[in-house]
């Protein structure tokens, strides 16, 4: 995989494709390969990039004291952009709905578009069960280890607690061992999800920031699942709501991880809203 050098250390990203950049995030303990699966429907003609953001399953640590704030993360995303130079992208968030506050923090200028899945948003930070129970381990003395291999346990990580609610299908044991190895390998990995994790997440600036995009100025697709659980279905009609832009359209029987529950709807979706703004600048 290729690197990029941040001010924060290394940053691994995936990337297939030549055009029009878009990027692909992703949310706690979870890397670029929750996409595979929709990487190989999407159209060509684009540039598909997808940052391992330093959530718990990158491969390597960021340098010691890095602002993992909220607000650190967002820069880092920015310097991101900015040190591979990509300009007008689609942004595509997914349950970590942290990179929504670029345009609060006045860091999106060089995003033209988003594409949202259901991710946090409002005062859903961290969200629903799984996120009250990483916000408990977080807080234990070894509590991220002992999460980490209880997610290698399959019938544990279908309880709500875990992954459960996270998506509707069994996660394949292989895609969640590589989510895992990284945080069980190297303690430092833990470190930066636990700067993340503790940083605190006051719910009038949560949403503050959630609504300033009402001034986002670009087209935006709210992706979000009928069957919302984790990430509410109304959040999903309120961000349509607030973005100018915004057109919403709910995926059925989908959980968060929309992606890998309906990948080929994910891919549809996806597909007419790049090629209907790449038919737009053509005219």
């Amino acid at each position: 995989m290729p690197t990029v050098e941040l001010p924060a250390g290394r940053m691994h990203y995936a990337e297939h494709g030549e055009g029009p950049p878009v990027v692909l995030l992703h949310g706690l303990l979870m890397n670029h390969t929750v996409w595979d699966r929709v990487i190989p429907l999407l159209p060509p003609g684009f540039r598909y990039i997808r940052p391992d953001l330093p959530l718990g399953a990158h491969p390597i640590p960021l340098e010691p004291g890095t602002d993992l704030s909220m607000k650190g993360l967002n820069h880092l995303i920015a310097d991101f952009l900015t040190a591979l130079d990509l300009r007008d992208i689609v942004l595509v968030h997914s349950d970590w709905g942290g990179a929504l506050f670029l345009t609060a923090y006045g860091l999106d200028d060089r995003v033209g578009r988003l594409v949202v899945l259901p991710c946090e948003a409002f005062d859903n930070f961290p969200p629903g069960l799984p996120g009250k129970m990483a916000t408990v381990a977080s807080w234990i003395p070894g509590g991220v280890s002992l999460a980490l291999r209880q997610l290698r346990i399959r019938w544990l990580r279908r309880s709500p607690l875990l992954f459960g609610w996270m998506a509707r299908y069994p996660l394949p044991d292989d895609l969640v061992r590589g989510w895992t190895e990284p945080g069980l390998r190297d303690e430092r990995i833990r470190r930066d999800l636990l700067a993340y994790a503790r940083s605190g997440f006051p719910a009038g600036e949560l949403i503050a920031h959630t609504e300033a995009l009402r001034d986002f100025s670009g087209d935006a697709l709210i992706l979000w699942s009928a069957a919302g659980k984790v990430m509410p279905r109304d959040h999903g009609r309120r961000l349509a709501e607030l973005i100018p832009a915004a057109r919403l359209v709910e995926i059925p029987d989908a959980y968060v991880l929309s992606m890998l529950d309906q990948p080929e709807a994910v891919a549809a979706a996806m597909a007419e809203f790049l090629l209907t703004a790449r038919a737009g600048r053509a005219e």
